[in-house]
């Protein structure tokens, strides 16, 4: 598969923090710091099999979540 592209990356950062402020039986304040966290930490990602791992990662969570 091709890297991501920025759009892409976007669209699945604002479709998690879409699906952290409706969950009820977490902490949303949790979850949001952590994708925060992790989209920060990851920006400096050079390495394309690192970007796709990443990226496939939070497409997961949302599947599993009943969001996409």
């Amino acid at each position: 598969m091709l890297q991501p592209s920025r759009q892409q990356i976007l669209r699945l950062y604002k479709h998690l923090i879409r699906y952290g402020n409706h969950l009820k039986l977490t902490d949303k304040n949790y979850f949001l710091g952590r994708v925060r966290h992790e989209f920060r930490e990851n920006r400096q990602l050079s390495n394309p099999l690192e970007i796709e791992f990443s990226f496939k990662r939070g497409e997961t969570l949302l599947k599993k979540g009943r969001i996409l």
